[in-house]
């Protein structure tokens, strides 16, 4: 409704924003993250750490992880999550790719940033089979969220909590 308010040359000006950005934006090809040039600004950026290789299933988390600005590694893009009942297996997924990048470059850790669902659990479990002769790899904890109350948590997330507990400096 808010669009069909707007005079018609600020609509034509976003619609060719729009065409635009759809035009030019593409993958990384080293990491397959969305940017509009050959290589994202995280693989370029030569001050990050290319040792620790964090792997998503798209940019959205990436970017979510990017806004925490604690990590400094680079990224990998799987460009989804294995899910048999919606016909998307490893081979549709840019997992040779990653696997390619664990064996020629010096990584040093794979850490799975993926979906505490049962298809993030079915990817992680995939990769984590693949990777552990080449590299060590970790998973990122889950929890529970800040503010949140025990009592409302479920045994999942508690489990998880408990599992993913560390030392107390």
């Amino acid at each position: 409704m808010h669009l069909l308010r707007q005079p018609e040359e600020k609509i034509r000006t976003f619609s060719n924003a729009l065409l635009n950005a759809r035009n030019q934006v593409g993958q990384c090809k080293k990491c397959f993250h969305l940017t509009a040039k050959e290589e994202c600004e995280i693989c370029s950026n030569h001050s990050r750490s290319n040792g620790l290789l964090c792997v998503v299933a798209d940019s959205k988390d990436l970017l979510a992880l990017e806004r925490t600005r604690e990590y400094k590694g680079v990224y990998h893009v799987l460009g989804g999550l294995i899910s048999p009942m919606d016909g998307i297996g490893p081979e549709l997924l840019n997992i040779s790719s990653l696997i390619k990048r664990v064996t020629d470059e010096e990584i040093n850790e794979v850490i799975l940033a993926l979906t505490p669902s049962v298809e993030g659990d079915t990817t992680s479990l995939y990769l984590g089979k693949l990777l552990k002769v080449f590299v060590k790899v970790t998973r990122i904890a889950y929890g529970l969220p800040v503010g949140s109350e025990l009592e409302y948590a479920d045994e999942v997330t508690l489990t998880r909590a408990l599992e993913g507990r560390r030392i107390l400096e």
